[in-house]
């Protein structure tokens, strides 16, 4: 059948009707054929006989924090840790680089970056603060993959919180423009009101800072959320959500046909509270995690396909500022580095939980592709498609190491956790950019990617 860059022969693909063994063609980037006995030339061959072969993960929530924060983590050190996760695609947040992307001249300076630096494929999230309401027409133009904004502190003082005036005019310019709205979504003056009232009483232990930040300061935020959307028409997008009454809401919203999509995060799913007890700043996030029964919730949510996708929500720091001997809990740094390992945990929840590997695909590729307009060259394995692949093996482990995390940062709460299973190749757009414990390709080579459009993963209900 000709010449082809890549033929990969004899992989479990996980295809969106389910597992399929056969073979995969790839030409010029692209998927060209799969067929079981593929034949023809190849300049790399790859046996991926008891291996399955996954459309690379989209990431839609990841901080890479140049300019400005390059010391946090750059794209550089970043795409090779998603790279090495089977991540071919992230969408990185625009509030911790200096300046934040919050218009169109710091949007083609990190853009710029990117180009020059990433392995893999990236799209770019635009901000939207108090005062910048006519910047989002022209990053919207420029091919902003999204708008995001804050309801409490973003712990940023150059990218602020929005108040709700900002909120419903920045909404109503959001829905003209067909983009969604990425919404970090606790109560401003629930969490500031509890942590004051903490801080005077000198009290700043594990369970301390989870009472300051309870599941009522998520699902206010996401009714009023809702509220203003439905008054806007804004489409929504809701971040890293930890509990099964937000996601209640959201599924009411759903019901009545609004246009809003919800993502969770691993460490809310494999992890819980009780590893801010004991292991301190490492395990702190906001939302935070939540009690083991809350988690059990959380898992019972996934199976019935109440989150859209997943999403690693990578917020890495330099050590000193989850340091306990500098900074107290209260103080540190709020954020899980692990961007790396978010492939990996759901295949490890699908292992454990039976659930079908179609479903990962679909959480972690075909969802998001098609929810910020991609799905036409990314997303699945289907020919025509961009070759972004991950091919893994389940008869495998992989242990978390300072050696084997690619992050510029090598504090984690995944730190020494065994997955039972591991990334043993990435390909990005039919380059091999990741195989065996190493990056392979010899110098960056990612591209920014722009949506084509938005839409909405399920059905307008009338």
């Amino acid at each position: 059948m000709g010449h082809f860059d890549v033929i990969i022969k004899n992989g479990k693909a996980v295809l969106p009707a389910g597992v399929t063994e056969t073979d995969i063609g790839i030409k010029d980037g692209k998927i060209a054929v799969i067929k079981s006995g593929l034949t023809g030339e190849a300049d790399l061959q790859w046996d991926a006989r008891n291996q399955h072969v996954f459309p690379g993960m989209i990431d839609v929530h990841v901080h890479f924090n140049e300019p400005g924060r390059e010391h946090w983590e750059g794209f550089h050190t970043g795409s090779m840790m998603m790279a090495a996760g089977g991540c071919t695609t992230y969408f990185d947040m625009p509030l911790n680089g200096i300046p934040p992307i919050i218009n169109q001249e710091a949007l083609h300076q990190k853009a710029a970056l990117g180009e020059e630096k990433s392995f893999v494929d990236f799209a770019l999230w635009g901000g939207m603060v108090p005062g910048n309401e006519k910047e989002l027409e022209g990053l919207a133009e420029s091919g902003v993959i999204g708008f995001k904004a804050f309801l409490s502190a973003t712990g940023n003082e150059e990218f602020k919180a929005v108040d709700d005036k900002t909120l419903l005019s920045g909404m109503k310019i959001i829905a003209k423009l067909n983009k969604v709205l990425a919404l970090h979504s606790e109560s401003a003056a629930i969490t500031s009101w509890l942590t004051e009232k903490k801080e005077k009483e000198g009290r700043g232990g594990a369970d301390d800072y989870l009472e300051t930040r309870p599941i009522i300061a998520e699902t206010e935020a996401v009714a009023r959320a809702i509220y203003y959307a439905e008054l806007t028409g804004c489409p929504l997008h809701f971040v890293h959500i930890s509990s099964a009454k937000a996601i209640e809401k959201i599924e009411e919203s759903k019901q009545k046909g609004m246009d809003i999509t919800v993502e969770t995060c691993p460490h809310y799913l494999l992890f819980h509270h009780q590893s801010l007890r004991e292991r301190g700043p490492v395990a702190k996030c906001a939302p935070p995690l939540r009690k083991r029964e809350e988690q059990q919730k959380l898992l019972s949510l996934l199976a019935g396909h109440q989150f859209d996708m997943i999403a690693s929500d990578h917020s890495p720091c330099p050590y000193d500022l989850k340091d306990p001997a500098v900074h107290s809990l209260f103080q540190a740094w709020g954020g899980i580095s692990g961007g790396q390992f978010s492939f990996m945990s759901m295949i490890e929840l699908a292992m454990r939980h039976h659930i079908p590997l179609e479903n990962i695909a679909k959480w972690t590729a075909s969802a998001p592709a098609e929810r910020f307009g991609l799905s036409k060259r990314k997303g699945k394995i289907a020919e025509g498609m961009d070759a972004d692949l991950a091919i893994f093996t389940l008869e495998e482990s992989h242990s978390v190491t300072e050696e084997n995390f690619y992050a510029k940062h090598k504090q984690s709460l995944y730190m020494g956790h065994t997955f039972p299973c591991r990334v043993v190749g990435t390909f990005s757009r039919g380059r091999l950019v990741y195989k065996e414990g190493s990056v392979q390709a010899h110098k960056p080579r990612g591209s920014w990617v722009k949506p084509a459009c938005s839409v909405m993963l399920s059905p307008m209900i009338i």
